[in-house]
């Protein structure tokens, strides 16, 4: 599996065994570290300082801001209603769907072998319950879990704030 010559690594990007992944047009920000087994797509992003755990696929059209945690075997959808063949059965190709954007915000994090389905943004410092089906927004600082995932808390009242790394330059 290949690191393909169009994708864009920032500084410092740690891919711990660059042989098994598979990245292509993809851009990753400084800093961030990479698992085995992951698979970022073309016009994918993901921001600095983030961990991407192993065996996390990552499609087209989700952007990951900065600073933060996926967890192993995350899966990114990029279409809320798939199909392999047209209405006359002639397999789709790219003109014939449209990839529906994914947002993951500052700070969040992402449980284990959890699913987020296209089209939702998951707040700043949210936190994504392992095995969780994110099918709708969750909001900033929000802890939700299950399938379909429902908010069950906030991280602000569990762990306290987040404070800034006074050594990291975050403008």
């Amino acid at each position: 599996m290949p690191i393909a010559a169009d994708v864009s690594l920032g500084k410092d990007v740690l891919i711990f065994q660059p042989e098994l992944v598979n990245l292509y047009g993809c851009s990753v920000e400084a800093e961030t570290r990479i698992g085995a087994f992951v698979e970022i797509q073309k016009n994918a992003a993901v921001g600095a300082r983030c961990k991407i755990s192993s065996h996390t696929f990552i499609c087209e059209g989700v952007t990951i801001e900065d600073e933060v945690f996926i967890g192993h075997g995350v899966m990114f959808t990029n279409d809320p209603y798939p199909c392999a063949v047209n209405d006359d059965g002639r397999l789709q190709a790219d003109s014939d769907w449209t990839v529906v954007p994914t947002r993951v915000k500052r700070r969040a994090a992402i449980g284990s072998n959890a699913t987020i389905v296209a089209g939702v943004t998951i707040g700043e410092q949210a936190l994504v319950g392992a095995g969780a089906v994110v099918t709708r927004d969750v909001a900033d600082y929000a802890i939700v879990a299950g399938v379909p995932a429902r908010v069950i808390g906030d991280v602000r009242e569990r762990r306290g704030p987040t404070q800034p790394d006074p050594k990291l330059d975050y403008a």
